[in-house]
């Protein structure tokens, strides 16, 4: 117990630390946090929930706000609506009072959002919002805060959105021409222009009395009249000064007026508006209709009566704005709850909740859905109506429903027709146009159908076609159509039924691809389309004729074994047939063979055809290049003397031979070379040692690239003595051999203290050369030492070796192989077992004495 009430006092205590430090940050560390989560790439939502979680509030963005937008305003002549003013004059032009009230209120910090922005009345989203907009000065995107978080109602109902859609606005049209029965009053801005024999202009503003008073003229009362009305009162009372002059009367910036929006709406409330306005403009501002307000019966009051009923469906289908009028000062807008909400669904144009009036029916809520879909099922639809205790069904059909009445919480589906045809036969296979025909009047039979897909193909197999029919139950079932017979008169045609698919089969098809093989010596082997009474002549001269290396006495035929009688396998699997050609013509028995189908042709190489095949020479000779082998027993010998013999400083000696790897010899390669890195991996594996192996894999592809060409040891001092001899090598295409110039010196590299060339000297033995080279260093393997020749061969070296070290060698001084030392813990290892077994040693002991 003692211990539970530590460890609660410890959570406790740690949780309150954490709250006291979310709440502990300053503005400064604020501001800091933002914009290192911008430099970041962080997303404003990202932003605005950990700033929620540290316990950031909105009064603190807030005042954070204000003293960055205090520095960064800039000296200017603003109005109070915060736009610059002309120098001079006066515009003419009106602005929206409310709106640049409201964005007045936000700048001088007394104002969030208007009522007229307000869509949702959650505080979690307003809360994000607001943190949205505190932050939007530090340059980070504007996005909605939590614009896809919050999950929104599926039940959409047709219209509600209009008056708080973010792609409408219903905001009034401020410069629009004065309307003639526009009523001036208290607030109105009038301009009273003389022009002709005098000229001015007179600015003014209704006074609450109702009066504009006008210098040199006196008080006109104005207020009342209507615009038309005070042209003629204005005229009448300036013309007595400004005779044959012309005075009109415009109304610059209107008056504003107080309107009432009451009922379910977002927000409702008292608003300032121009008095341009109209109902919908009223709407708009107070944020839309709420869940559960009507669109249908939003009524207008002034003065206690109802002077407009809207119904804001009239105007999205039909354009009607007759319900908007122009509100007054104090008139009060009132919408109350929708009294019925019906949703459709399935197949009509616009499947949504539609609100409707009590007198209306199925019919009507199709007409506001858009009518039926193009696949829907039109003869009638399914009602579901929860009256009273359960829910009820109605099929409501074609007939009732203009009359049926719809009531609250109604759902009405709409069926989609059925998948399949009334009247409909089908033809495939060998006919000119296949496809889905209607089975009524002109085609009634199979003759009838084939007649309307414009007749058989000539492939058409007509002995016997399939016809696929759906039974009553559905299923189906074949049966067999004599086409022949129906299309010549001899066997009665057949009555179609719908749904019938006729298959008229094509002998193409049957027969298969029939294809004839070609390859070997010919231009373009292949395979080629089989064609009746074809020769191998004709597929010959398909193929591009013969190359050059054909042979015309050995052409041979492959077929295929074909017996649909043999009851059992026989051992022999083709037939062969061999023909000898002469100027392209088969001679002999075959003058009269013709191809069958998947028969195999192949043309010979010609035995006694050869390519050029040529070898290289360089170095010490009098003519170095490339020469082609004449015969095929060609060697070392033949190729030098082609060159005109070696050069008087040839060094024969140390001639060498480099040969091309054949594509065997590389896969052998590299086969090898696998086999022996699979054997370093299990010898790493059994070692359970520390193995790098990228390195391992490196070093494999380091040895497999190592050219495509080998050395190969000769001797061509005893070649050119002894021609024809086993020293005399046969060469072979790609071969290259090089005569060094006589070279005086020896290479030693290796393990050795200093690799150097030094001068031969005759008779020397290998200390002598290791002694020049600074001797052996710390990891020489001194009893594999070897010596590379010119010619490519290679010996090992004693240490008294002499005559082994020849002019222009190269002494090689092998490393030893890195023995693996015991580790510590291998060494203690060993010491644990010893010690076990010697007192396992001792106790036997003591037990036998």
């Amino acid at each position: 117990m003692y211990m539970a009430r530590r460890i609660l006092l410890a959570c406790l205590a740690f949780f309150g630390f954490q709250f006291i430090f979310s709440q502990s940050m300053s503005d400064d560390q604020v501001v800091r946090y933002v914009m290192e989560q911008q430099e970041k790439g962080k997303d404003q939502q990202y932003i605005v929930s950990q700033l929620l979680q540290k316990g950031v509030t909105v009064d603190q963005l807030r005042r954070i706000r204000k003293k960055y937008e205090a520095e960064q305003k800039q000296p200017g002549a603003l109005d109070l609506t915060g736009t610059t003013q002309p120098k001079s004059g006066t515009s003419r032009l009106r602005t929206n009072k409310e709106k640049t009230r409201d964005e007045r209120q936000k700048q001088n910090g007394y104002m969030v959002r208007s009522r007229r922005e307000i869509k949702d009345g959650e505080d979690k989203t307003l809360k994000g919002q607001q943190l949205n907009e505190e932050i939007g000065f530090m340059d980070i995107d504007s996005l909605i805060y939590y614009r896809n978080y919050f999950k929104e109602d599926d039940r959409q109902v047709f219209g509600r959105n209009i008056f708080n859609n973010e792609m409408l606005t219903f905001e009034p049209s401020m410069n629009i021409p004065t309307p003639a029965n526009y009523r001036l009053g208290a607030g109105d801005a009038v301009i009273i222009d003389v022009w002709g024999a005098s000229q001015t202009t007179f600015e003014g503003t209704v006074s609450p009395d109702g009066t504009v008073t006008i210098e040199g003229v006196g008080p006109l009362a104005l207020a009342g009249m209507t615009v038309k009305e005070a042209n003629e009162y204005v005229k009448k009372q300036l013309g007595r000064f400004y005779a044959n002059s012309n005075i009109t009367l415009t109304v610059g910036e209107t008056r504003s007026i107080q309107v009432q929006v009451m009922g379910e709406v977002m927000v409702p409330g008292t608003y300032t508006l121009s008095a341009l306005s109209s109902a919908f403009n009223a709407l708009y501002a107070a944020g839309g209709i709420s869940e559960i307000g009507t669109l249908r019966d939003i009524k207008v009051f002034r003065q206690g009566r109802v002077v407009s009923t809207i119904d804001v469906y009239d105007y999205i289908l039909n354009g009607n704005t007759k319900g908007d009028i122009r509100l007054a000062d104090n008139d009060v807008i009132v919408v109350g709850p929708y009294e019925c909400l019906v949703n459709i669904r399935g197949k009509v144009k616009r499947p949504m909740f539609y609100e409707m009036k009590e007198n209306e029916s199925v019919s009507r809520i199709l007409d506001y859905a858009g009518g039926f879909a193009g696949d829907a099922y039109t003869d009638n639809v399914r009602l579901i109506r929860k009256s009273g205790r359960e829910y009820s069904v109605y099929t409501v059909d074609e007939f009732e429903m203009n009359g049926f009445l719809l009531k609250d919480g109604d759902s009405l589906y709409v069926d989609s027709v059925i998948p399949r045809f009334s009247n409909m036969a089908e033809i495939r296979g060998a006919v000119f146009h296949p496809g889905q025909y209607q089975m009524d009047g002109s085609i009634k039979t199979v003759r009838q159908l084939i007649k309307a897909a414009d007749g058989l193909r000539e492939d058409a197999f007509l002995k016997r076609a399939v016809m696929h029919r759906q039974k009553e139950d559905l299923t189906m079932e074949a049966l067999s159509v004599d086409v022949e017979g129906i299309m010549d008169g001899t066997v009665a045609d057949i009555p179609l039924r719908k749904n019938d698919i006729l298959f008229i089969p094509s002998s193409l098809d049957m027969k298969g691809e029939r294809t004839l093989t070609i390859d070997g010596e010919v231009n373009f082997p292949g395979i080629y389309q089989y064609a009746d009474n074809t020769t191998i002549e004709d597929l010959v001269l398909q193929a591009g004729g013969f190359t050059e290396a054909a042979s015309m006495a050995k052409v041979d035929v492959f077929r295929r074994i074909k017996n649909p009688d043999a009851v059992t396998d026989d051992e022999k699997l083709s037939e062969t047939y061999s023909f000898s050609l002469r100027d392209g013509l088969v001679m002999g028995d075959g003058q009269d063979f013709h191809l069958q189908p998947y028969d195999e042709v192949f043309v010979r190489k010609s035995p006694a055809y050869s390519e050029q095949r040529n070898v290289k020479v360089s170095g010490a000779v009098n003519f170095s290049g490339s020469y082609a082998m004449d015969n095929k027993d060609y060697r070392l010998s033949d190729l030098v003397k082609a060159a005109g013999g070696l050069s008087s400083l040839a060094y024969a000696k140390g001639a060498r031979l480099q040969r091309l790897l054949t594509e065997e010899e590389k896969k052998q390669r590299e086969s090898a070379m696998k086999a022996s890195q699979i054997q370093v991996y299990e010898e790493s594996l059994r070692s359970e040692k520390e193995f790098n192996m990228a390195q391992a894999d490196s070093i494999l592809n380091l040895k497999l690239d190592l050219g495509d060409t080998y050395p190969v040891a000769i001797n061509l001092e005893k070649a050119m003595k002894n021609p024809g001899s086993l020293d005399d090598v046969r060469l072979r295409e790609g071969d290259e051999l090089v005569v060094p110039q006589f070279s005086n010196t020896v290479k030693i590299s290796g393990e050795v203290m200093y690799p150097i060339s030094i001068n031969y000297e005759k008779g020397k033995p290998l200390s002598y050369y290791i002694k020049r080279a600074g001797g052996y260093a710390d990891r020489a393997h001194k009893s594999r030492v070897y010596t590379i020749y010119m010619n490519g061969s290679v010996e090992q070296l004693g240490r008294r070796s002499s005559k082994s070290i020849q002019p222009g060698c190269e002494i090689v001084v092998p490393t030893k192989p890195q023995r693996n030392k015991m580790t510590p813990q291998e060494m203690m290892t060993i010491g644990t077992s010893t010690a076990s077994i010697a007192t396992m040693i001792a106790t036997l002991v003591n037990i036998l004495k």
